[in-house]
């Protein structure tokens, strides 16, 4: 059974952090929360500016470098580097503060944060990263179609990322007048980003 559209959002820019700017659309005014997902930015920012320490708990982040590179660092020490195609997902659980700022030369930096809710039963787990540079991330191609699979499952290839909460996060380019039909459980809520270019549904 296909999925119908039931809403369109368009993002508005904010500043976050300090000086960063974020597009805000799941956690914006129009659109509060799609469960299990609770918000969805595209981040863009250049070193000085962007995410001093703060504090998470109870969900996912799940940070997917589109441009440039962003360093982290947490307070148990746990540091690292993330370059463009790279994907953190972070276990928040029960509790972490971190922060999170553009690489000193690393030009102008961009991408995505969507953060996913826990089941009650993992909201106190420990707090754990896993970290997939791009060479790591499964990818498909068929009919004008490319994937880069960073949760879940597409075109036969398999993200190595473990969930704690069930989704699917693909990362699609699709050449002008291609088409693809995705799976998708119908239990499941589901978004589309548009990041460039546009999309027919």
């Amino acid at each position: 059974m296909s999925k119908r559209v039931e809403q369109v959002v368009v993002g508005r820019e904010q500043t976050e952090g300090v000086g960063a700017r974020v597009r805000r659309t799941i956690g914006s005014h129009s659109l509060r929360r799609l469960d299990p997902f609770l918000l969805l930015d595209e981040f863009k920012g250049e070193w000085p500016n962007g995410f001093p320490d703060h504090p998470h708990r109870g969900f996912e982040t799940v940070s997917y470098l589109l441009q440039g590179a962003f360093s982290h660092e947490d307070f148990t020490g746990a540091s690292g580097l993330l370059e463009a195609g790279d994907v953190q997902w972070m276990t928040a659980g029960r509790g972490i503060v971190h922060s999170e700022i553009p690489g000193k030369d690393a030009g102008p930096v961009r991408g995505l944060q969507l953060w996913v809710n826990l089941r009650a039963r993992d909201k106190m787990v420990e707090p754990r990263y896993q970290e997939k540079r791009a060479t790591d991330i499964p990818r498909g191609e068929e009919a004008g179609v490319k994937v880069a699979v960073v949760a879940g499952e597409s075109m036969g290839a398999k993200s190595p990322v473990h969930t704690l909460t069930p989704a699917c996060y693909l990362d699609f380019t699709m050449q002008p007048g291609s088409q693809f039909s995705q799976p998708i459980s119908s239990r499941w809520n589901s978004a589309i980003y548009v990041l460039e270019g546009k999309s027919g549904i």
